[in-house]
């Protein structure tokens, strides 16, 4: 029997709603730069998800990003306001939102994150092959558009080639995670320090404010913080030899974007632990003590460590599930 082809736009994910909200924070958020949503206006969450046809989910998850970044403020009773109105003025007239049409994404960048999930999971059971051909078939896509995906893949550490030129995705073991967490320990907290002087207060801010806004909807898009924290922020460090080496570790992240799922999330009150770890963090920064933020980092490493290495438990206790056509186990 054949197997069923579906493509990622059949059902909104999760990571999709992410990728949806995150472009109209954009599109909101260059209206009001501009002067067509004026200051004062007020945005409503099921007026944005009218006005781009999309659910009140990541209207709402746009909403609080624009607020996140103090381009809106929350309403007493109900929507946003934009910023920069006359202090005390009552509720705003809604804005004026035509009709818009989110630009659509490239077809490579629709299926990566389902392709990008599936392998992120089987990799904690074992190796496998990705075959372009089948890849293409399964998504309904050409080999153009599938070879760009493992292309995109090959560059960010997740696929490479064996000895006779096929594309595999090597199994993660504890080994492999412990030592990518020891190049970690060693290059971050001396990444931070050298990063600290370089890194703006409004943008600590910013950052914090984030983490706030995050917690306070109940904490599922810990890929946000981390980015923030362990790419963005150690970016401005000046040695870009750390910064090179300290890429090869970005792979750790893949599983924070898919918390909700059972084969790669972690319980909810060490996600919790997580977020804490991180505002203390910012928080040292915004004192104007890197020294301290070093400390804290070094500690939030060693948790992080114990908390990935928790889905190597997890994972032994459930059913490996089948593997998309796409795939295929190489037995060693």
């Amino acid at each position: 029997m054949s197997s069923l082809i579906v493509t990622p736009e059949a059902e909104p994910s999760a990571e999709a709603s992410a990728s949806i909200h995150r472009r109209v924070y954009l599109l909101l958020r260059e209206m009001i730069e501009s002067g067509r949503i004026l200051p004062g206006e007020k945005l409503l969450e099921a007026q944005v998800a009218k006005s781009f046809s999309i659910s009140r989910s990541p209207a709402r998850s746009a909403l609080a990003a624009l607020c996140a970044d103090k381009l809106v403020t929350e309403n007493e009773g109900r929507g946003y306001l934009v910023a920069g109105g006359p202090e005390g003025c009552p509720d705003g007239r809604s804005a004026t939102l035509d009709k818009l049409e989110l630009t659509s994404t490239p077809q490579w960048e629709r299926m990566y994150a389902a392709v990008e999930r599936e392998l992120c999971t089987r990799v904690l059971f074992g190796s496998v092959r990705i075959t372009e051909e089948r890849l293409a078939q399964h998504f309904n896509v050409s080999r153009t558009v599938a070879r760009d995906v493992m292309a995109r893949m090959h560059s960010v550490g997740a696929l490479s080639k064996d000895r006779i030129g096929h594309w595999v995705a090597e199994r993660v073991t504890a080994e492999r995670i412990g030592h990518l967490f020891e190049m970690r320990r060693l290059l971050e907290p001396t990444a931070l320090m050298h990063a600290a002087p370089f890194v703006s207060r409004e943008k600590l801010e910013i950052m914090r404010e984030r983490l706030e806004a995050e917690i306070a909807r109940g904490g599922s898009d810990m890929d946000t913080a981390e980015t923030d924290l362990h790419i963005d922020l150690l970016s401005h460090c000046p040695n870009r030899e750390i910064v090179q080496a300290l890429s090869r570790t970005h792979v750790l992240f893949v599983p924070t974007r898919y918390l909700a799922d059972p084969y790669l999330s972690i319980p909810g009150e060490l996600i919790d632990n997580a977020f804490a770890e991180h505002l203390r963090i910012i928080d040292a920064l915004l004192a104007n003590k890197p020294a301290r933020a070093a400390k804290e980092l070094q500690k939030h490493l060693d948790e992080a460590d114990t908390r990935w290495m928790l889905r190597f438990d997890l994972v032994s206790r459930l059913e490996q599930p089948e593997l998309p056509s796409y795939l295929s186990a190489i037995v060693s």
